[in-house]
């Protein structure tokens, strides 16, 4: 199986890109991993509505252009599906024995992802109703992959 994590923005501090390395290297023994950037738009300080919509789809272009046609698409947004650990490993384990060969996981900017990316998501993916600075999210997110790899390969991992 390929895994891709596709986000808006750089890992700008060591501590993300360090935690960003660790997991892709454990995830490796499981799955071919393989993380993409797509470059962020500036935000001005005081961004009208159509504005921040304008940005949303810039941003979604880029996005869109890395996402293969034949790969199942999971949005992280906000209003997606909660899922818990054991949810999430089920769901991966069902798209692997239905055929997905390829799962591109997409990250937006800071104000979101563009509604055409959502359209074109599979399913979309919520981890809280909080909201996460996306390059804390592309951590979270790497862990939680590798905890549904061990989960589903009856691997002991901490609670």
């Amino acid at each position: 199986m390929k895994i891709t994590i596709l986000a808006v923005g750089r890992l700008k501090e060591p501590f993300y890109r360090d935690a960003a390395a660790e997991y892709k290297k454990r995830l490796g023994r499981y799955a071919s991993i393989e993380i993409l950037e797509a470059a962020d738009e500036k935000i001005p300080d005081r961004c009208a509505p159509q504005e921040a919509l304008r940005i949303k789809e810039k941003e979604g272009e880029r996005l869109e252009k890395r996402i293969p046609h034949d790969a199942y698409v999971i949005a992280l947004a906000i209003e997606g599906q909660m899922l818990d650990s054991l949810e999430l490993a089920k769901k991966l384990d069902t798209l692997c024995v239905h055929g997905a060969s390829h799962i591109v996981f997409v990250i937006g900017g800071s104000l979101g992802l563009s509604e055409k990316l959502l359209r074109r998501a599979d399913m979309r993916l919520s981890f809280s109703k909080m909201t996460f600075p996306h390059q804390l999210m592309r951590i979270i997110l790497l862990e939680q992959v590798y905890r549904s790899f061990r989960i589903n390969s009856h691997e002991p991992y901490h609670k």
